[in-house]
This record gives C-alpha cells, structure tokens and sequence, in this order.
C-alpha cells in the first residue's frame, strides 16, 4: 500500500487551473511536514510548497502568488491549488512527507501546461 497517493494532475492550457491532492494512509498529523515538489524533464526535483505540522508554510518564489498548498486534516490530504498556470509549471508533480528522520515519496502525478 502506497503511504502517500496524489491525484489530479492533466493537461491544462496557460492560464488555467488545477488542484492536486495527496492522500496518506497515516494520521497526517504524524508527519513533520508535507510539501510538494515537482520535476522537469532534463532539470532536477525542485521545491514547490511546504507545509509544516504547526502550520508553516513556504513557497518557491516561481508559484508564489499563483499556488496555495493547503490540508484537510480529517482528511489526511494535502492540496495543491494551482493558478494562472505557465508551460514552465509543466512537470512531474511529487508529494513529499517527513516523519521520524524518514523521507516519503508519492509516485507522481503530471502537469503538462500548453501554451
């Protein structure tokens, strides 16, 4: 069983809008943080968003303005909110968890933004 699972990637046009999720098995408040990174093809795995366990939040300077990570705690989902997207969001969207000194991974999900 997958700890961490996100959904809602796809294709969008520039300017439009997609909300990805990530769901955990566990009780999400036993994580330390959660955050969102993504990955172009041929760039490396770059931080998106973080949101830290008593309600830290960051962003890359590149989403900031346009994206929004939130969570629903009854839940144990994490969201990304994503606005006014560009064809340099296009990526592999991963959902990152840390928890006890371990790193957690989803799969991934693409974002592909047409221009």
């Amino acid at each position: 069983q997958e700890l961490l699972v996100e959904s809602g990637g796809g294709l969008v046009q520039a300017g439009g809008s997609l909300r990805l999720s990530c769901a955990t098995s566990l009780n999400i408040f036993s994580f330390n943080s959660m955050a969102w990174y993504r990955q172009a093809p041929g760039k490396e795995r770059e931080l998106v968003a973080s949101h830290g366990r008593l309600g830290d939040i960051n962003y890359a300077d590149s989403v900031r303005g346009r994206f929004t990570i939130s969570r629903d705690n009854a839940k144990n989902t994490v969201y990304l909110q994503m606005n006014s997207l560009k064809p340099e969001d296009t990526a592999v969207y991963h959902c990152n968890a840390l928890r006890g000194g371990q790193t957690y991974w989803g799969q991934g999900t693409q974002v592909t933004v047409s221009s």
